[in-house]
């Protein structure tokens, strides 16, 4: 289901009554500023999105900036959001958020409160989450702020990242 606020009114309104995100698509989300410390899946994968070798179009990308806005787009109209590891952060990238006067660090994505919700609504929507080692939603943090990489969107697209992490 998706729902849409009308501001006016104060009142969600049901705009998606039995939401299925699409099995395929040609478009991909990540942010690429930490794209020379990625695994090389990742790195393989995005590459693939930008040069197919199949004879296909490229996919366009498109990244906002936000999880759940990205997540939102992936599952109206299909593709990848991807939040890999890198080599200094295996299990997420660094990001830094302000609060109040003190500049914060701290390592994306949490299991607990972005990688179980997110991944509860796509696989609720027909798609699939994926950690590079396991199905997101069979995590067991072990710690209240545990991290983790993701890759979840569309069936297909999952299962090509899936593929690329079987074959190491």
């Amino acid at each position: 289901m998706d729902f849409f606020l009308i501001h006016g009114l104060g009142e969600f309104i049901l705009t998606h009554p039995n939401l299925q995100i699409p099995k395929k698509e040609k478009i991909y989300s990540v942010n690429e500023g930490n794209a020379k410390n990625w695994d090389k899946q990742s790195t393989e994968y995005v590459t693939n999105c930008k040069f197919p070798t199949d004879g296909s179009s490229p996919k366009s990308l498109r990244y906002i900036g936000s999880m759940v806005a990205n997540v939102h787009r992936t599952l109206l109209y299909g593709s990848i959001f991807l939040y890999p590891g890198n080599k200094k952060n295996p299990n997420g990238k660094p990001k830094f958020f302000l609060h109040i006067t003190r500049i914060y660090l701290c390592i994306l994505i949490r299991v607990l409160s972005e990688v179980f919700p997110m991944s509860y609504l796509v696989e609720q929507a027909r798609g699939q989450s994926f950690t590079g080692k396991k199905r997101a939603l069979d995590l067991f943090p072990r710690k209240i702020h545990e991290k983790s990489s993701i890759f979840l969107g569309s069936y297909d697209e999952v299962e090509e990242i899936k593929l690329l992490y079987k074959a190491t």
